[in-house]
């Protein structure tokens, strides 16, 4: 695999980190360098690391994998995409309680998982191509943690202004989002 395609690859796979760093954007109330850096080691960190696993567990965990990570992407992304919709929704206009704002770890951990779950059975098509795996993860991991800190600011600058509308439109596109992965799983789209 060549520079170009691993770039590409790699933007690919940055997509859906960037979509939730948009979304999470829009709830939070004001972006600094932490919240950026956090997102980026969350996001980009996971997106490096599923390749890898994918990597070492090759090729006897394909059909499981690739069987259920469409199922795994889609409840992932449709809660989070749900409570998003929830909150917009709700009167409650306490940004302290505003779980999509948080950058707790249970919080990023489960939106870090949801948005690498491709990258883990791309790691596993790593295994059978001649591809230079940490080459491989720092590209990806690299361009991740690059787009979830511009999707973070961008989602910011236009929440900032229309909160709840944005709000609910973000969780709205996580949960088509999941709804796409999972028809693309069946062959649908």
């Amino acid at each position: 695999m060549g520079t170009i395609e691993l770039l590409l690859l790699s933007v690919g796979l940055a997509m859906d980190a960037f979509a939730v760093s948009v979304c999470k954007g829009l709830a939070v109330p004001k972006i600094d360098l932490k919240k950026i850096f956090t997102v980026g080691i969350w996001f980009g960190g996971f997106q490096a690391l599923m390749p890898l696993i994918g990597y070492l567990l090759g090729a006897q965990f394909e059909n499981f994998i690739s069987r259920f990570s469409s199922w795994i992407a889609f409840i992932l992304l449709s809660l989070i995409g749900g409570n998003m919709i929830r909150e917009a929704l709700s009167k409650d206009d306490d940004d302290e309680k505003d779980t999509n704002a948080s950058f707790a770890f249970g919080t990023m951990l489960v939106m870090a998982i949801a948005t690498s779950i491709d990258a883990l059975a791309v790691g596993i098509t790593f295994a059978a191509l001649s591809v230079n795996i940490w080459i491989a993860i720092a590209f990806i991991g690299s361009i991740t943690f690059i787009l979830s800190g511009v999707g973070l600011k961008i989602g910011n600058v236009f929440g900032a202004k229309y909160k709840s509308k944005a709000e609910f439109a973000g969780g709205l596109i996580l949960v088509l989002l999941g709804i796409k992965i999972l028809l693309e799983h069946f062959g649908i789209l």
